[in-house]
């Protein structure tokens, strides 16, 4: 097999390694946390770690995005790069303690004046977590990240049971759990990498501006990445209540088994794509776009299709009716997919600008239609509205895509997939029992032999190459 797809493939393995034992372990304990926090406690949390989520990459300019792509540059000094992404990452701790200071004055937010400590830690945590781990995988150390990866799935699963089940900590004991799990990845990332060696004192502020400036318009991609992914959240919650929110949180649960291998093949794509992105470029991104949205869209289908049961076996009590989101999520997650993927390509030519400019416009469509939608048809309206944004981000990301690299996609058979995910969607609400799973079944069935095609076509591209 050519060297560049042997590489995607080795990184794809071990980003398997550490997201399936931090996603898949976390996902096995939504039966815990549903049957020990009530809706409104999990909803709080929710609503705490989105707002960190928000404001990690405001306060810290998308540093971590920063190290990420200039540690891959062998042209420049990891050490410098690392100094570069810990400066920034402390300045910003230090503004999100004062803006926990200020709140706690002023009570502007009084919900976050109920765990203030707790929420100061994760983003502490969560942020430096994050910069080391992106340090890593630029010096292309992906089984420490994955080594990492499982160590702290495993603090994860052993603090939840032991604070929540044993001690009955409550919502104190999942926040201390989730801060433990990236301290652990902090410790052995500092350890293993031997981080001491990359002390750096004085960096070229040449290289500092340069990254910064990178960075920078990253802000505006991610937090519209926020408003896609938690918005909807906070609309629901004025709209509906925290109770109705926790149910819409643990929804996100089903999407979650999508996001994993989501998750897996970009961490592997992103450094792939910086690498390998030259004159046989658009033979090599046609191939994996191709490949990936197959899988994608078969595995949603297949998932939309045993809804029902999943819900069943995992949410408790009040929680079953999550079941009812949670197609429309799954469809959403292609659409993300599909846009994190084009974004890489992006991120290989350094064009941060066009990243964050379709994202924000996806963004703004999002906040339009949930408030309109939610208003309307309540939370299931948020899932919708958050469906049709990232479908938006998709069309416009992949329309520039086929500008700057020859890429080949068969456009109308992938509308054709993603309608029928949309009818799969809406048969579940058709209350027919059996007739409703035979209908899932036979779409199904029909997006797999639908393609068959771009099996083959990856496949014979493979074969050609090895040819060669």
């Amino acid at each position: 097999m050519e060297g560049k797809y042997r590489y995607l493939l080795k990184n794809m393995g071990l980003m398997t390694l550490n997201n399936f034992s931090s996603k898949i372990l976390s996902f096995l304990l939504v039966p815990l946390y549903t049957s020990v926090l009530t809706t409104g406690e999990y909803g709080t949390y929710d609503l705490y770690t989105t707002t960190a989520f928000l404001l990690i990459p405001v306060l810290s300019t998308c540093i971590s995005d920063g190290v990420l792509r200039y540690t891959l540059d062998s042209e420049n000094n990891p050490s410098d790069v690392l100094a570069i992404g810990i400066r920034v990452s402390l300045r910003a701790c230090f503004l999100a303690f004062i803006l926990v200071i200020v709140n706690s004055a002023v009570k502007l937010l009084p919900v976050f004046n109920e765990y203030p400590l707790m929420f100061l830690l994760y983003f502490v945590t969560c942020l430096m977590s994050d910069v080391l781990t992106q340090f890593a995988r630029g010096l292309e150390r992906i089984f420490d990240v994955a080594i990492a990866g499982i160590l702290s799935s495993l603090a994860t699963v052993s603090l939840n049971i032991l604070l929540l089940v044993v001690f009955d900590f409550g919502i104190r004991g999942y926040f201390i759990a989730g801060c433990s799990a990236f301290a652990i990845t902090i410790i052995y990332l500092t350890f293993r990498l031997r981080l001491w060696r990359y002390i750096n004192v004085r960096v070229s502020s040449a290289l500092s501006i340069e990254i910064q400036k990178y960075s920078a318009p990253l802000i505006l991609n991610q937090i519209s990445w926020w408003i896609n992914n938690a918005s909807d959240r906070y609309i629901v919650t004025f709209f509906c209540g925290a109770a109705v929110n926790g149910v819409y949180s643990v929804a996100y649960k089903i999407p979650s088994l999508l996001s994993v291998f989501q998750t897996i093949f970009n961490q592997a794509w992103t450094i792939s794509a910086v690498k390998e992105l030259g004159d046989e470029g658009g033979d090599f991104v046609t191939s994996i776009y191709r490949l990936y949205n197959c899988g994608m869209v078969v595995l949603c289908s297949m998932l939309i299709m045993f809804d029902k049961p999943i819900a069943s076996i995992l949410f408790a009590k009040d929680f079953y009716d999550a079941w009812e989101y949670a197609p429309f999520l799954l469809l959403s997650v292609v659409f993300g997919s599909l846009s994190t993927l084009l974004g890489g390509l992006f991120t290989a030519l350094k064009d941060s600008k066009l990243i964050a400019k379709t994202t924000a416009l996806g963004a703004a469509l999002n906040i339009v239609f949930s408030l309109g939608l939610v208003y309307l048809f309540g939370a299931i309206g948020a899932a919708i509205s958050t469906t049709i944004s990232y479908a938006v981000v998709w069309l416009i990301r992949l329309r520039e895509a086929k500008k700057a690299v020859r890429i080949q996609v068969s456009l109308a058979r992938d509308v054709f997939s993603y309608v029928a995910l949309l009818v799969q969607s809406i048969v579940l609400f058709s209350g027919w029992d059996q007739g409703e799973l035979i209908i899932e079944l036979v779409i199904v069935l029909i997006l797999f032999c639908a393609y068959l095609n771009d099996i083959k076509w990856v496949w014979c591209a493979l074969k050609a190459k090895l040819q060669h």
